[in-house]
């Protein structure tokens, strides 16, 4: 496991995306940890000192793991990046057309086909003087 710096996470993150396009997949895992043992932290728990956690984020490919650690001032930046990089690489989710139902789901109607006379009341051959 490779710890990284938040920025090069992301770049690298960026890659594995792109690399897993045509075949593949990307795991990403966030841990809430105070990086301390477990002696550590009952040592401060007893001293009545508070605790700073930071999120553990981890991703992989299967063959590459790379890791980084966020604390609680730069994890709104961070968590801004990663939902970018996120909504860059979902469009291969997304098909060139879209299908009939999203266009409904949309309220986008199309223009119904209309059979016979389209005006109401009687035809001009059915009256008569």
């Amino acid at each position: 496991m490779v710890l990284l710096q938040t920025d090069l996470f992301l770049t690298e993150l960026t890659t594995m995306f792109e690399h897993a396009i045509e075949k593949g997949s990307i795991w990403v895992t966030f841990k809430r940890s105070s990086m301390k043992s477990k002696a550590q932290r009952k040592k401060k728990a007893s001293k009545n000192e508070q605790l700073e956690y930071k999120c553990l984020i981890r991703a992989t490919n299967g063959k590459k793991t790379i890791s980084t650690w966020v604390g609680p001032n730069e994890h709104q930046c961070f968590q801004a990046s990663y939902a970018a990089i996120l909504k860059a690489q979902m469009t291969v989710f997304f098909p060139e057309e879209e299908p009939e139902w999203v266009a409904d789901l949309l309220g986008e109607d199309e223009p119904e086909e209309v059979v016979g006379d389209p005006s109401p009341g009687p035809h001009p051959e059915e009256s008569h003087p």
